[in-house]
């Protein structure tokens, strides 16, 4: 039996791949593709009548595969069916790093949720408090709600949107450019980083649209966004690129750290950097850039 090692709450998330729990010829060699995460659903990809099936599938994927450095995270079926105690029983029997939850609108979600990840681990051995938690926002209750439900429980590592659900609830399709999302993404993001929590963007339904795909996941890297939900091995690539330093980015934080600490050691606190005004803050988001850098396999300085 694979024993999972214990999960991070902060670790490199970029990519968050969606596959049927279902189909243990998708789920049997999820990891090879080098998502930094994947999500084995429970939810919408299976049918109601083979809720069952799905997780006696996961339970014995979870229990049999090594996925190696490939996190693993299962979104269970919604709080208002019939299914999400089990799911969740199944989840921590079997060792995965996390729960998605879907449909997330409230704090209390978030407590009920943990009450019975914490019941599971009682009941199966599993050490209290390994199984992370992420919310998935799909409406704008959930939206409004954002920052009570990310700082509901030590257990969250972070949160989603989801695009298809909220889009429907809004009464909106989907536009290039993604002004029908925009309030609900920003609000979130404002959130998460209020909380010191992850954040991450829905994906992107149209396979065929690649031109689409990539503007999508240029302005997810722009507002603020940790990572992205995507659908398919063909994606993970782009997103990884773009959510990487640029040389450029790494050129810059490298000067940023030398000359905070040649000024800090001069009694400086705000000086010029390249003809910008720069201080302690700007430091901070150096150093950030280069452990990201590092974390990505971009980084090849001695910082």
């Amino acid at each position: 039996m694979i024993q999972r090692p214990t999960p991070k709450k902060v670790r490199l998330r970029r990519t968050m791949m969606f596959m049927n729990a279902q189909k243990p010829s998708l789920i049997r060699d999820a990891y090879i593709y080098g998502s930094d995460s994947i999500i084995l659903d429970l939810e919408d990809a299976v049918a109601e009548n083979q809720k069952d099936s799905a997780r006696f599938s996961l339970y014995h994927a979870l229990k049999t595969i090594d996925y190696g450095n490939t996190e693993v995270i299962v979104r269970i079926n919604g709080l208002d069916t019939a299914h999400w105690q089990e799911d969740i029983r199944v989840v921590v029997a079997g060792g995965a790093d996390g729960i998605r939850i879907a449909k997330c609108e409230s704090a209390d979600d978030v407590k009920l949720v943990e009450e019975h990840v914490l019941r599971a681990e009682r009941e199966f051995g599993v050490t209290e408090g390994r199984t992370l938690l992420m919310a998935a926002l799909e409406s704008p209750k959930g939206i409004m709600n954002a920052y009570e439900i990310v700082t509901a429980s030590d257990r969250m590592f972070g949160c989603a949107i989801s695009g298809g659900d909220f889009r429907k609830s809004m009464h909106v399709q989907i536009n290039r450019g993604g002004i029908e999302m925009l309030a609900a993404r920003s609000q979130m993001l404002l959130a998460a980083r209020a909380a010191g929590v992850q954040c991450f963007d829905t994906m992107f339904p149209h396979l065929d649209d690649k031109e689409g795909f990539e503007a999508e996941v240029r302005q997810n890297r722009e507002m603020g966004f940790d990572g992205k939900s995507i659908i398919s091995p063909k994606q993970i690539r782009f997103v990884h690129e773009t959510f990487a330093p640029t040389e450029k980015e790494i050129a810059y934080a490298e000067k940023l750290v030398r000359s905070f600490n040649e000024q800090a050691d001069a009694g400086v606190g705000v000086y010029t950097v390249d003809g910008k005004m720069v201080d302690i803050p700007f430091f901070e988001d150096a150093r950030r850039v280069i452990e990201l850098a590092k974390a990505c396999g971009v980084y090849h300085g001695d910082l």
